[in-house]
């Protein structure tokens, strides 16, 4: 098998498998339950199966990326969203900080920006791959702002 190719259960591991790693520590719990919800909130059961497309979307846009040009703006940028990514959920959920949260996601909304603007150049696909996260995480400031502004 091409080391390439091999490389991409390694990206699916790493994003998914964090993911779903991180989301285990720390779940929403009861403060969570308890927070006043905005009309457009998406029932609980909506997010695993939105979350699990989207991690393997974010996986095989960051190796093809890193296939084209590892050490690109767009693989740096596709570095930066994971880690904010994977740091919303302890911040948010975990350590009850939706004012932090908010600043957290919204900077990794302009990242995912970030990253389909280089990657477009190196990746069409790739680029591509990014535009339903774009929207879910523009949709999830919405949400994160909401939930501060009822939880005051």
């Amino acid at each position: 098998m091409n080391r390439r190719l091999a490389a991409l259960p390694v990206f699916l591991l790493i994003v998914f498998g964090g993911g779903l790693a991180i989301g285990l520590l720390v779940p929403p719990g009861e403060w969570y339950a308890s927070l006043a919800k905005p009309p457009f909130n998406p029932p609980n059961w909506l997010f695993a199966p939105v979350w699990s497309v989207l991690y393997v979307l974010i996986a095989v846009a960051g190796w093809r990326v890193w296939r084209a040009a590892p050490r690109s703006r767009a693989f740096t940028a596709w570095v930066v969203q994971l880690v904010l990514n994977f740091l919303w959920t302890p911040v948010f959920f975990g350590a009850h900080r939706i004012a932090l949260g908010l600043v957290v996601i919204a900077v990794l909304f302009l990242t995912i920006l970030v990253f389909i603007a280089a990657a477009r150049r190196l990746d069409l696909p790739a680029a591509l791959l990014f535009v339903p996260y774009a929207l879910w995480i523009a949709f999830a400031c919405l949400l994160n702002l909401s939930l501060l502004f009822l939880n005051p």
